[in-house]
């Protein structure tokens, strides 16, 4: 049987703009959102909202902005039509709420549409109707203020399963209010009201020229405002600014309240509120939340707001890097807030016979605020060591006092002013970081608990409930690597005492056998004269990057401080510079920087003539001296929680090892 093939048919215009419409404007709040924008875009200062039955049947805002000009009254609802966009690029710059014409244009297909404003000069205000983005009559003038009022009446009253689809006009109205009340902290020095139709009582008073506390108060009441910390904090390397305020451990709620403001637009982030909610699930008992207000400021050229018809979705690059850095600043201000808190804990050993002791005092109340009571059951084969002030593996073993290490200048004393890298290959270098990272073993990095170093190569971690082996010495290399590559051009300095002559070390890095001279090629003094030229010819290139002077007696004066408070083994410098001279690949632009960065993360891991060796599995395993250890402890293992990236080959090659699982153990234990 012969089938009929479909014929491809063009939607009729009005379809398409339905179509269209119904994805711009899904509720009443989608609406309301789009116009609340439009307000303040026309720098509004007060904003008044009045709707009936939740918005479906009335739904105003009026305003004291700009006001439209009356010319463009005839066009204002047509799609596609803006003050504030020109040409496809200027996406990557915009800066203001509505951008692509689609609002009123939208609304005006869905529902009866009114529009009375007055331009500042104006004679009188002009109002207009609207119907499937046109005019219905030319625009009647009439008495007004500055401003402009938008009138929505019988939302989707030409889509039947629409407007059935609404929940009650309760819940609309409530979502309407939700929106207006988070533009309103969002916006302090903007008045809002929101009140419903025929009714006196406002649902949502703010004042002009207000504060973000204050409206949060206003709003959400006192209860929230007194437990708020504030945020604010600036990430250069991913150039975001981090606003807003949290609450503190003591507030709690059923439901969460999270707002969320990405370059001035309410839009929202799962990865965010996830990310936020594991970091208060250790302060908080299970089933309550913390209230959350945060402002991002990003590059407008790392954010993509044009990818959602409602614009409630944004990209940005580096999404996960920026969730790190807000949960980091959060986690920073809960940290410090513990003392506030209320916690039970038990005063006597279990099965104890001492039946002396009241019942009543096996609790302890330790108690600083009335308002928070927690109480935490954990069973013991899932229980995670998160107390800093534990034993550590030291405890047992038999150490000799050491001093703390002390670097000769600080990077404060280096750096004033922070210059940003654009190098193509730089860029790239950094590029090839964060594609090979994994993220299972960032957590890892980001949360373990440190135990202790078994030997100069080895050391041991604990994450959650499993405790790892780490080689210490490829993961610090692949750190200081990356240090390397995102503090590039913009390195502290550890400036020599003394002027020290590059000849002379590189004739001492070639008498020991890590260098590999045989003596065969050339003699030592001209190998060293040539390693020494190579060097000195690229002096400029090295302190303008690098932070590694030289002056015109071939004398090295500084090298870079890649980390606050650790100095690298200075015995290693010799080898060090002999490696520069002949293992950095000095042909390529990028080569070049990659090998530099990967011999200078060599020299900043201790032992580093050790580190040149083929196989670096030779070190010995006796136990590390104690600045080593201190270091490891108090330096080098925190600096890894904050911004490494973990390649995941450090899966594959051994250089992370899981050596026990608290449940696996107690399984065993169990069947004993």
């Amino acid at each position: 049987m012969d089938h009929q093939v479909p014929i491809v048919r063009k939607l009729a215009e009005d379809v398409v703009n339905r179509i269209a419409a119904g994805e711009v404007i899904q509720r009443p709040a989608n609406a309301l959102k789009e116009l609340l924008e439009n307000s303040l875009d026309a720098k509004s200062t007060n904003i008044q909202v009045t709707l009936k039955n939740g918005g479906l049947k009335f739904l105003q805002i009026q305003d004291n902005g700009t006001g439209i000009r009356t010319e463009d009254l005839g066009i204002v609802c047509e799609r596609f039509t803006t003050s504030k966009l020109q040409q496809f690029e200027d996406l990557t710059s915009i800066s203001t709420y509505g951008f692509r014409g689609e609002a009123l244009a939208s609304i005006s297909h869905v529902a009866h549409l009114t529009i009375t404003t007055k331009t500042n000069g104006a004679l009188c205000a002009y109002k207009a109707s609207y119907m499937d983005g046109k005019l219905k009559a030319p625009p009647k003038s009439c008495a007004g203020n500055i401003g402009t009022i938008i009138t929505v009446e019988d939302l989707f009253y030409n889509i039947a399963t629409r407007k059935k689809s609404m929940k009650s006009f309760n819940e609309e109205h409530l979502k309407v209010v939700e929106v207006v009340s988070r533009y309103a902290i969002h916006n302090p020095l903007v008045g809002f009201t929101v009140k419903k139709q025929g009714e006196s009582l406002t649902e949502v008073k703010t004042n002009q020229d207000s504060s973000h506390i204050n409206n949060i108060q206003a709003i959400y009441g006192s209860t929230i405002s007194r437990a708020l910390l504030e945020i604010d904090t600036y990430c250069n390397i991913l150039k975001v600014k981090i606003k807003g305020y949290v609450s503190n451990p003591n507030f709690s709620a059923k439901k969460q309240i999270f707002i969320l403001f990405i370059n001035n637009r309410l839009v929202d982030s799962q990865g965010l509120r996830k990310a936020i909610d594991q970091v208060y699930s250790i302060y908080l008992a299970k089933g309550s939340h913390p209230f959350v207000y945060l402002s991002l400021n990003l590059d407008p050229l790392n954010v993509d707001v044009n990818v959602h018809p409602t614009k409630h979705e944004v990209h940005f690059l580096h999404e996960d890097k920026v969730i790190d850095k807000v949960v980091d600043a959060i986690q920073e201000k809960l940290s410090g807030t513990n003392t506030s808190r209320t916690f039970y804990t038990q005063t006597r050993l279990p099965g104890s016979s001492d039946t002396s002791i009241d019942k009543s005092n096996e609790k302890k109340e330790i108690k600083e605020n009335e308002e928070s009571k927690v109480t935490i059951n954990v069973s013991q084969n899932k229980m995670v060591r998160t107390d800093c002030s534990e034993q550590k593996i030291d405890k047992f073993l038999e150490t000799s006092n050491s001093s703390m290490l002390m670097l000769p200048k600080s990077k404060s004393d280096a750096i004033i002013t922070r210059r940003e890298i654009k190098l193509s290959s730089i860029l790239s270098l950094r590029k090839d970081i964060e594609n090979h990272c994994n993220e299972t073993l960032q957590t890892i990095f980001q949360n373990h608990k440190y135990v202790g170093a078994a030997s100069p190569t080895w050391t041991l971690f604990q994450h959650d409930t499993n405790l790892y082996i780490c080689n210490s010495n490829k993961v610090l290399q692949e750190m200081f690597y990356q240090i390397m590559m995102y503090e590039f051009g913009n390195f502290g300095v550890i400036k020599f005492s003394n002027a020290l002559p590059i000849y002379e070390l590189i004739l001492i890095a070639l008498e020991q056998p890590e260098s590999g001279y045989q003596g065969e090629d050339k003699p030592k003094e001209e190998l060293a004269r040539d390693a020494t030229e190579i060097l000195i010819s690229r002096a400029s290139m090295l302190n303008d990057y690098f932070s590694m002077e030289f002056d015109t007696d071939a004398n090295i004066l500084s090298i870079p401080l890649l980390l606050e408070g650790f100095l690298p083994d200075l015995n290693g410098l010799p080898l060090y510079l002999l490696r520069l001279a002949s293992e950095v690949d000095w042909s390529a632009e990028k080569e070049c920087f990659m090998s530099f960065c990967r011999e200078t993360a060599k020299f900043y891991v201790l032992h580093p003539w050790k580190q040149y060796c083929s196989n670096t599995e030779d070190i010995s395993d006796t136990l590390s001296d104690n600045n080593w250890a201190w270091c490891l402890e108090h330096v080098l293992y925190p600096s890894l929680r904050k911004s490494f990236q973990p390649p995941r080959k450090f899966l594959e090659d051994g250089t992370l090892l899981q050596i026990a699982s608290l449940p696996e153990m107690y399984k065993v234990f169990e069947r004993c």
